[in-house]
């Protein structure tokens, strides 16, 4: 398991931004259920919405760093409350699926991202 708290992701003063212009966040400052979906990626499932989650994740906005068709697969990140899958999702970059080189978080479905740090055994 992951250790997280739940500061907003604005308040760290660990935030940077990649050479590709996407910020880094840390995990410890997003919302705990985005630790839950990296362990559930990290154990392949089990996901709340197995028909979506670990889908191919086009990037046809261009927000993330272009890679080739299949490198980004996307992960719903439950919301309390809702009813749906709402707008929180972690992107995986590269493989394997168990074990990305990346992740990238996005709490307002795609219209930005992070690229989250602190994630344990992640370089």
């Amino acid at each position: 398991m992951v250790t997280r708290t739940t500061a907003p992701p604005s308040s760290s003063p660990d935030a940077t931004t990649t050479s590709a212009g996407v910020p880094t966040c840390p995990l410890s400052t997003l919302p705990p259920e985005v630790a839950d979906t990296v362990d559930a990626i990290a154990t392949n499932g089990p996901f709340p919405f197995p028909r979506n989650d670990g889908v191919v994740f086009g990037n046809r906005e261009g927000h993330l760093p272009a890679e080739e068709r299949g490198y980004y697969h996307e992960y719903t990140v439950p919301t309390p409350g809702a009813s749906n899958r709402s707008t929180r999702r972690v992107v995986t970059g590269g493989l394997p699926l168990t074990d990305p080189a990346e992740y990238f978080y996005t709490g307002d479905h795609y219209d930005s991202f992070c690229l989250v740090s602190g994630i344990e055994g992640q370089s």
